[in-house]
C-alpha cells in the first residue's frame, strides 16, 4: 500500500472532547434560533388575532417548542460560558470541562422539561 493513499476515517469512532460538543451545540442552537425567527414572527401575528390562534398541545407543537427551548437555553448558557472563559474565568481544563457539562445538561434539562410538561 502506498503511503500517499488517503486514509479511511471511521467517523463513528471519532470522539470529541466535551468542550467541542458544547461549542458545536452553541453554533447549532444559534442557527436554529435564527431560522426560527420567521416562525416566531408568524406566531406573534397569529396570536394577536385572538379567534384565529387555537392553543394546540399536541406533539406537532410540543416537539418543535421543546427544540426551540433547548436551543435558547443552550445558546444562553453556552454563550455565558464562552464569555467567562474569554475573560479568563474557568479557563483551566477541569473548570472548562465542568462548565461544558453544565451547559449541555442545562440546555437538555430545559428542552426535556418542556417536552414532558
Amino acid at each position: 500500500m502506498s503511503p500517499d493513499r488517503p486514509v479511511f476515517l471511521n467517523l463513528a469512532r471519532i470522539r470529541f472532547p466535551v468542550g467541542a460538543v458544547a461549542s458545536i451545540g452553541h453554533r447549532v442552537s444559534g442557527v436554529l434560533l435564527v431560522l426560527a425567527l420567521p416562525l416566531a414572527v408568524w406566531a406573534l401575528v397569529r396570536s394577536l388575532i385572538a379567534d384565529r390562534f387555537p392553543m394546540e398541545t399536541g406533539a406537532f407543537v410540543r416537539v418543535p417548542a421543546a427544540l426551540l427551548a433547548w436551543a435558547a437555553a443552550h445558546h444562553l448558557v453556552a454563550g455565558i460560558r464562552h464569555l467567562l472563559t474569554d475573560v479568563g474565568i474557568g479557563s483551566s481544563l477541569p473548570a472548562a470541562r465542568a462548565s461544558a457539562y453544565a451547559a449541555l445538561i442545562a440546555g437538555g434539562a430545559v428542552g426535556l422539561a418542556l417536552l414532558l410538561l
